[in-house]
């Protein structure tokens, strides 16, 4: 399992999500000050070897999302200007069978450094007008899956981790099967571990690499959690130096500050009630008032619901 929300897959579909077609109210605010921000910073030609490269729909070079970019962001561009001009050619005559590429992605397939930097420059552009502005977020909706799946993980094992990643997919006899794939094909691992990457800007299907000798990757769509409804920014920031249990009750009062100290791990609404010993309806309205108030999230499986604390709230508990 990824350590964390990764800075390149989530900046690779943001941007087809940004070019798609999609109606989802939840990434309507996104999508619009994203585009707003390229307009006004006439960015569109500094950025159009990056968007010609992740097209809005079908294939999408292997080469953009280095395994290294598990390390961080830098890491990742670092990996991607080093890459091999053998890769970067084959990957982009897969890409031109089915889409029009300017003139520069010649230069690209041989490897030209100059234009990979220029290709970098321009990732590091965007990210910083699409996705850091919203990366509080995008981390927290993906902690609270991960500790979903780590919850899973312990209550069942691998097979438990694999059975939760319902209805996306499904585990079956050994195999893990992703439903509504574009294309019929099959991955054995052949002893080699599975990465399991969550994303937030992953869409509703999840996301392999084409090539089968690169180390396996499945990239999967995480609860929005709310989406990116608000203006960035809102919701997130740091806490005042000399915030202390008692600083923290005398703000959120004592209850509700329990309340967030017993999400530290994740809780479930029954486990906080089991161990503070209130009632579950008085739980929930406590972790409804956190949730409202940014500190919380909350996911729902089956008949539990899941809080697990934002990054906000995290800062809150350990100043």
């Amino acid at each position: 399992m990824a350590p964390a929300a990764d800075p390149v897959w989530e900046l690779v579909l943001s941007l087809h999500l940004l070019q798609g077609r999609s109606a989802d109210p939840l990434m309507a605010n996104w999508r619009r000050t994203v585009a707003r921000g390229l307009h006004q910073d006439s960015a569109s030609d500094r950025l159009r070897l990056l968007f010609a490269l992740n097209p809005p729909r079908g294939y999408f070079p292997d080469f953009l999302t280095p395994y290294q970019s598990l390390q961080g962001f830098e890491a990742g561009l670092e990996a991607l200007r080093g890459m091999p001009a053998e890769t970067l050619h084959r990957d982009l005559t897969v890409l031109a069978g089915e889409n029009e590429l300017p003139s520069s992605a010649s230069a690209l397939a041989r490897g030209e450094p100059e234009v990979l930097r220029h290709l970098t420059d321009s990732m590091v552009q965007y990210q910083t007008l699409a996705i850091t502005p919203y990366w509080p977020r995008i981390q927290a909706a993906v902690e609270a899956d991960r500790t979903r799946r780590a919850r899973a993980l312990l209550d069942g094992g691998v097979e438990g981790l694999l059975t939760s990643l319902r209805p996306a997919m499904r585990w079956d006899a050994g195999v893990l099967e992703v439903l509504d794939y574009p294309d019929t094909r099959e991955l054995h691992l052949d002893g080699r571990g599975l990465l399991l990457v969550p994303s937030f800007f992953c869409a509703r299907t999840p996301v392999a690499l084409l090539d089968p000798a690169l180390p396996p990757v499945l990239v999967y769509p995480v609860d929005r959690l709310g989406g990116l409804l608000r203006e960035p920014g809102r919701g997130a920031g740091p806490v005042p130096d000399g915030t202390n249990r008692e600083a923290l009750a005398a703000l959120l009062g004592r209850t509700r500050a329990a309340v967030l100290e017993a999400t530290d791990q994740g809780s479930t609404t029954g486990e906080v009630a089991r161990r503070l010993q209130i009632s579950a309806a008085a739980a929930s309205q406590h972790t409804t008032v956190l949730r409202n108030a940014g500190l919380l999230v909350s996911q729902r499986d089956r008949n539990t619901v899941l809080h697990t604390l934002t990054p906000l709230g995290r800062a809150m508990l350990d100043a």
